[in-house]
């Protein structure tokens, strides 16, 4: 079974059979599994990575569909955490691979935990906030990952190794400034743009995985599907007073548990995180909200509207809520509802 299954990858002559088995053997860390992430699930899956641990804070929603093809509209109408959903799938057409869905948010209380036994991590999250902790995670701990994103037609990705290649934060040595730089909000995206940067961060990823760096394309890679255009920049070498890999200050990782309250990219939504997480009765939630508006649950989450608001609140107490892009009103729904 395990030769049919992969026999067209073990003819290509990059990977082979010593290839395949070092696939089979190798564990990845997906953070983020929405447009890009869920398309690096699926693919690794595919060509038979052994172990996948998938990290995401949301759920299944019916915009999702357009671009995120591991999901389906049973998902989203039941409301699936992705990493949750991600995982049925991949049982469906790979049982040979294992996955480790994680329904949490990627923040410094646990990113070194998710990535630091594994052989790459790549990157399927929507805000540079995030993409600098993986940064300093994976330089840390000296674990290659791959860059990506993507947003109207327009994508990017480049693949990191640390000390031997320049860092993100070497390249990007400060997020774009807020207002300044399009979302998927605001220029939306489309599907193909999705499909070519995972492909290329997946490519990475199983060049890494099957110990041909030599193939690597070393490079900040980009692309706009819609006008054509495609380039190569060559990055150099790793900058010398780079705050992660120049000067090991991993400020990130050090963070206080108020920066995981966040604006959601696409979404009029915020994210709570609560300072103290705790696991969550929903039985015991709902029967408290039911007289306050509209309550569902599932095992994996809790809905609850009232006003003008929708709260998705999950087992470790961490809570969407959307009809607000502002954290601060977000912060009193939470208490209001939720409590501190």
């Amino acid at each position: 079974m395990f030769n049919e299954r992969y026999s067209r990858q073990i003819l290509f002559a990059g990977i082979g059979p010593e290839g395949q088995a070092r696939l089979q053997q190798a564990r990845a860390a997906i953070i983020g599994c929405g447009a890009l992430g869920s398309a690096h699930a699926e693919s690794l899956a595919r060509a038979g990575v052994g172990r996948l641990r998938l990290i995401d804070r949301d759920f299944v929603e019916a915009s999702n569909l357009q671009r995120q093809t591991m999901f389906t509209e049973h998902d989203a109408t039941e409301r699936l955490p992705k990493a949750v959903a991600a995982a049925q799938h991949i049982a469906e057409f790979n049982s040979q691979v294992e996955t480790e869905p994680e329904v949490t948010d990627a923040n410094h209380s646990n990113i070194e935990e998710f990535i630091k036994d594994c052989d790459v991590v790549l990157d399927g999250t929507d805000n540079f906030a995030t993409r600098y902790l993986i940064n300093d995670a994976c330089v840390k701990h000296n674990v290659n990952w791959i860059y990506g994103a993507a947003v109207g037609s327009y994508g990017v990705t480049m693949t990191i190794r640390p000390r031997l290649t320049p860092c993100l934060r070497c390249v990007f040595a400060e997020a774009p400034p807020a207002a300044t730089a399009e979302t998927c909000d605001t220029a939306g995206v489309i599907m193909p743009i999705i499909s070519i940067v995972s492909a290329v961060q997946v490519s990475e990823a199983l060049k890494l995985l099957t110990s041909r760096r030599e193939e690597l394309h070393g490079s900040l890679m980009q692309f706009d599907v819609w006008r054509n255009e495609w380039r190569r920049i060559k990055p150099g070498g790793p900058v010398p007073d780079c705050p992660t890999c120049g000067l090991n200050r991993f400020e990130t990782l050090a963070a206080t548990a108020s920066d995981a309250n966040t604006v959601l990219c696409g979404r009029d939504a915020v994210q709570i995180s609560p300072a103290h997480a705790a696991p969550v009765d929903f039985q015991s939630l709902a029967n408290r909200l039911k007289a306050s508006g509209e309550v569902k649950f599932n095992e994996y989450l809790l809905r609850f509207r009232a006003d003008n608001y929708e709260l998705t609140i999950f087992k470790d107490a961490r809570a969407i809520i959307r009809g607000t892009h502002e954290v601060s009103i977000a912060r009193s729904i939470y208490a209001r509802y939720i409590g501190n």
